[in-house]
């Protein structure tokens, strides 16, 4: 594929993954919004629980094993049945695991409502297991339209056709793991009804060792991830409450959903059109610079600016039993630049070869936060967060130092990019400040929300659209490519780092 090609796919692929993307996040939040206010924390914190529990399961079940038909340069048949097959068996066994271990986990935790949540969160395991193959496949053929309306729609069936009604006829937390169970199930239809594959079983095949040995990156990662992302919230709820859960739950989902809009959107079309440059190392760390000076100018003033007005946020949309999420939510909105970061650096790391970096650089890490974790929880949720925060920054460094050293790059193309991020961020919270000390008086949640909202949107579009200059090169392409306008393009292409190395 030529890579004018290759390059016009991806951008189409980009663009309508973000749009479905954020038609997702409309109804995230409508969902989440309304289910919090009809469950409360105590509730959400058991869903939490469950989905803890769930993420690591799907862990071996979810995608593992289908992981390397993205990867490959070329899939027949075989690798399908092949993947499919090893995906439905670690499905089914990872199901079982859940079914047989409810009870227990709900002694560990001590309440009575993990054991149905679980279990029924098991089911949903194996369901997602089975969907595996087909999104790994659209995601390989860049038909983010279809499988992003797929996501879109089955969202949409589990959480307010179903989640949302159970919930106000009083079925508590299990109303989130029914709506759970049933996205899932959509879920599955939708994808293999677009991406149809071959599902004959297929226990070894040529290929199978290549396969199984990415399978086994993919898992161990993913356990690194799980353990570093999770296991603070099962020490919460250890040694602090189901309560705390909920608040800490809430926060960390809310503050995910900008950055799930941003790597969802451009991650998979990443990794693809990644696969088919990893012999063109110039190319790649080309692609890698514009999609960082995204995270590092235009990410970060939108961190900011959220975290600025959670206050008025959480006190207008889940009322006064969430109001200590309100702290938590901004530490966690400003954790958004790291997360961006690390989220589409290791594409870098899995197109150079390096895939098993992620797991052996995070190590250290995790063996260092889970006796922090375990030692601060217990002086209260602020300072398990605090340690939650710090530790998302180191991961991100991390990985971002191992995509430099793959591409044969330094920080200093970097550092330009930070400082104007963070300039930026200033000049808008400077005006989302401003305007919310001016209806302060009011105390209306609505006025001062939207008010500094709007007030820190004209800030930066201001400098976007009378000095892009500012923005630098690589931001004011990047931004060009979704705000088709004259004046923010750059005059000449981004000049970028060259590889050490590369001519």
């Amino acid at each position: 594929m030529s890579s004018s090609s290759l390059a016009s796919r991806a951008e189409k692929a980009v663009k309508w993954s973000a749009v479905t993307t954020a038609a997702r996040f409309v109804l995230q939040l409508g969902a989440q919004v309304a289910l919090a206010r009809v469950l409360g924390p105590g509730n959400y914190g058991i869903y939490g629980i469950g989905i803890a529990v769930l993420t690591f399961a799907a862990f071996l079940s979810g995608s593992a094993f289908s992981y390397s038909l993205m990867l490959q340069e070329r899939v027949d048949d075989a690798d399908i049945r092949f993947a499919f097959t090893w995906q439905a068996l670690a499905g089914t066994a990872m199901a079982i695991v859940m079914l047989l271990g409810a009870p227990a986990l709900a002694g560990f935790f001590g309440d009575a409502r993990v054991e149905p949540m679980v279990q029924w969160l098991a089911l949903a395991c194996l369901l997602a297991a089975l969907s595996a193959p087909a999104i790994c496949l659209l995601q390989r053929d860049l038909n983010f339209r279809a499988l992003g309306l797929v996501q879109l729609v089955s969202y949409a069936a589990g959480y307010l056709a179903v989640g949302l009604p159970l919930a106000l006829s009083g079925w508590g937390a299990q109303s989130l793991a029914l709506a759970c169970v049933v996205q899932a199930a959509v879920l599955l239809v939708g994808v293999y009804w677009v991406r149809p594959h071959p599902v004959r079983p297929l226990f070894r095949h040529a290929g199978g060792a290549q396969a199984l040995g990415t399978g086994k990156t993919v898992f161990l990662t993913n356990i690194v991830n799980w353990t570093l992302g999770n296991l603070d919230r099962i020490i919460i709820g250890r040694l602090l409450s189901a309560h705390a859960v909920g608040i800490f739950t809430l926060a960390y989902n809310f503050a995910q959903i900008p950055y799930t809009l941003l790597v969802s959107a451009v991650q998979p079309t990443f990794l693809a059109s990644g696969a088919k440059m990893a012999h063109e190392p110039h190319r790649l760390a080309q692609a890698w610079l514009l999609v960082l000076a995204c995270v590092l100018v235009l990410f970060t003033p939108v961190a900011v600016g959220l975290a600025l007005v959670t206050h008025d946020l959480v006190r207008l949309l889940y009322g006064p039993a969430w109001g200590e999420a309100a702290w938590v939510l901004a530490l966690m909105f400003l954790c958004l630049p790291a997360w961006a970061g690390w989220g589409l650096s290791t594409p870098v790391l899995w197109n150079t070869g390096r895939k098993h970096y992620e797991v052996l650089l995070q190590l250290p890490l995790l063996a260092l936060a889970i006796p922090v974790w375990w030692y601060l929880t217990p002086l209260g949720l602020r300072w398990a967060v605090a340690a939650t925060a710090v530790l998302i920054y180191l991961r991100s460094l991390v990985i971002v130092a191992a995509g430099l050293r793959a591409l044969g790059m330094r920080w200093s193309p970097l550092a330009p990019l930070l400082l104007r991020g963070l300039a930026l961020a200033a000049w808008c919270g400077a005006a989302i400040v401003a305007t919310q000390a001016l209806v302060a008086p009011l105390d209306m949640a609505i006025v001062s929300l939207l008010a500094g909202s709007v007030a820190g949107l004209v800030a930066g579009l201001a400098v976007v659209l009378v000095a892009p200059q500012l923005l630098g090169e690589q931001a004011r392409l990047a931004l060009s490519r979704l705000l088709p306008i004259d004046r923010i393009k750059p005059p000449a292409a981004p000049i970028v780092g060259t590889p050490q190395g590369q001519p």
